[in-house]
């Protein structure tokens, strides 16, 4: 015990930091993406995406989505470059589609030129449609094969389908940039299902060195979790979960179940995890090879170190006390930071 209270002092006294304001003024914003240029582009969930340049200056740009749904949980999401981005301009984002009866979670591509999206093209939308505002998940990521993967939530009053194979709702899908199924993904009965059991995904992370896909999802009250993703397996939400419902009733009575993955992390209580990075500069030297991971509810930056046994959570940059929307690390090494709500900042972080 001694030992798991030391390190997390150790990499807390390592930090000498300063916190300052790349750009406020942001209207509910999701999360952010580094151009090559420098600039960041920002999401926000009216549909707009806002150019950061190295000034601060703002270039806003409302986007004309397809049937875009704004409520709750819902509106534009994540957004990401492809592999040849330098080329293509092409990026993916994530939004939610429909109206307040029949919803879901779109993805679409596009080309990024002189600030606009151009060529909007729909790829892929979940099935089915539900009719609630929340649990959408949406963050993307791409894997070294050119393939994408994407979260998706349970949409909270049908938390059952997150078992249910021919159901996309609580599943990590995979899909090739062309919204088509790879066929070498697990279930040839759901040519999209890369694993399930998932209740509201948020973070995900394709760690290259280690060859390992890393996810973290919103638990119920407690069991806010952090999964290393293999292909075909099930999370066990919700036949398995840390966390009550909100109230206070038993989501199930097991905590484990034959051939359902235990989580690698759990929070309980909940700390309510929204972004997630994995901090691979220099420039913070004690935060190298660790997840960054921001969040809303403890409003505050964790770092996870997943190689310790059991592994470490230490919260760093104490002096950021305020819900937190998503987190990322620039070319630059210093660690970006984007708050939460209607009049939120991006904040940057680097040394002294």
């Amino acid at each position: 015990m001694f030992l798991l209270l030391l390190l997390p002092l150790a990499v807390a006294a390592q930090e000498d930091y300063q916190v300052s304001k790349v750009v406020e003024n942001l209207h509910d914003p999701w999360t952010m993406v580094e151009l090559p240029d420098g600039r960041w582009v920002v999401t926000e969930m009216s549909g707009s995406l806002v150019f950061v340049g190295k000034d601060g200056q703002l270039n806003r740009q409302q986007l004309d989505l397809p049937q875009l749904y704004v409520a709750g949980q819902g509106g534009l999401l994540d957004i990401a470059l492809t592999q040849d981005y330098s080329m293509s301009h092409r990026v993916l984002f994530s939004f939610a589609q429909g109206n307040a009866d029949n919803n879901r979670l779109a993805v679409a591509t596009a080309r990024l030129e002189e600030d606009q999206l151009k060529d909007i093209k729909l790829i892929l939308a979940v099935e089915p449609m539900k009719g609630t505002p929340v649990h959408f998940g949406g963050r993307l990521a791409v894997l070294n094969d050119g393939t994408w993967l994407v979260t998706v939530g349970d949409g909270f009053d049908y938390r059952e389908q997150a078992q249910l194979r021919h159901s996309q709702l609580g599943k990590i899908l995979r899909f090739r940039e062309d919204g088509r199924a790879p066929v070498d993904n697990p279930f040839p009965d759901a040519p999209y299902v890369y694993s399930y059991g998932h209740r509201n995904p948020q973070g995900l992370v394709v760690d290259e060195e280690n060859g390992r896909i890393i996810e973290h999802e919103h638990g119920p009250d407690g069991g806010d979790e952090i999964n290393i993703i293999e292909a075909g397996e099930n999370y066990g939400w919700p036949v398995i979960t840390q966390g009550l419902d909100y109230s206070g009733a038993k989501i199930s009575p097991f905590t484990q179940y034959a051939d359902m993955r235990q989580p690698v992390v759990d929070w309980t209580p909940s700390i309510a995890p929204s972004g997630m990075t994995l901090y691979t500069n220099v420039l913070f030297s004690a935060l190298r090879d660790q997840l960054l991971v921001s969040t809303l509810k403890n409003e505050a930056v964790y770092a996870v170190n997943l190689s310790a046994t059991p592994p470490v959570t230490t919260r760093i940059f104490a002096t950021i006390k305020q819900r937190l929307r998503d987190v990322a690390v620039g070319q630059d090494g210093a660690v970006y930071i984007l708050t939460n709500g209607h009049k939120a900042a991006l904040l940057k972080v680097q040394p002294k």
